[in-house]
């Protein structure tokens, strides 16, 4: 099983409550009472609750399985084929998962989607995949956002931007393209591996990391 996204303490206070995932009830009611034993303790219990993360990771991306908001395929279907089409064209494995997330905020965050997903990546891949996750709603605007009385050329403000080029060609590639019911995609379950190595062994950054 993957390892936690934060620091694994050294710990051994399993006397205090059996149950990880249980309420401690000889824990503090506020932060600022807190010992250095209780802390230990919730870090400890932390650790074995990440331990769950890319399980989680799947079962939300499950739930986009339910909606296809007037699209040609559902929001599962599109971000499979997406990390499907950077699988085949041998991208990195980073991408590949970038791909497979990038609209996973679809169901909680429909207003800033992308910035949803890229909070979600930003601990596990390099900056210029973060950026471009952050900012690909602005890119895919290019193809629609005439049709709805926006500024189709809204990505411009970004043109001498280092990851301009990147972001356009994700967003040309492997976002509006990805809306095709006779396309082949890869199963969800395929792309596991992937997210386990990306965002299954703790993060690159955190403020939680030694």
């Amino acid at each position: 099983m993957a390892s936690s996204p934060v620091p694994a303490y050294s710990v051994d206070m399993t006397d205090v409550a059996e149950d990880l995932s249980a309420p401690n009830p000889d824990s503090f009611t506020a932060m600022e009472h807190g010992t250095k034993p209780q802390w230990e303790y919730i870090a400890k219990s932390i650790n074995h609750y990440n331990e769950g993360f890319v399980d989680r990771i799947m079962e939300t991306l499950k739930e986009l399985e339910d909606d296809a908001s007037g699209f040609a395929v559902n929001r599962l279907e599109h971000s499979l084929q997406s990390a499907t089409r950077c699988y085949r064209d041998n991208k990195d494995t980073e991408l590949v998962v970038c791909a497979l997330i990038h609209d996973i905020g679809d169901m909680l965050a429909p207003y800033n989607h992308d910035q949803y997903a890229a909070a979600m990546l930003q601990p596990f891949v390099s900056e210029k995949y973060h950026w471009m996750v952050a900012h690909h709603g602005v890119f895919q605007g290019y193809y629609f956002f005439d049709y709805l009385g926006l500024d189709k050329n809204m990505r411009d403000q970004y043109a001498d931007h280092e990851y301009y080029d990147l972001t356009q060609d994700f967003c040309h590639n492997y976002d509006q393209n990805c809306f095709d019911p006779s396309f082949k995609s890869m199963k969800l379950e395929e792309f596991r591996p992937a997210l386990e190595e990306i965002m299954g062994n703790g993060p690159r950054k955190s403020i939680y990391k030694k």
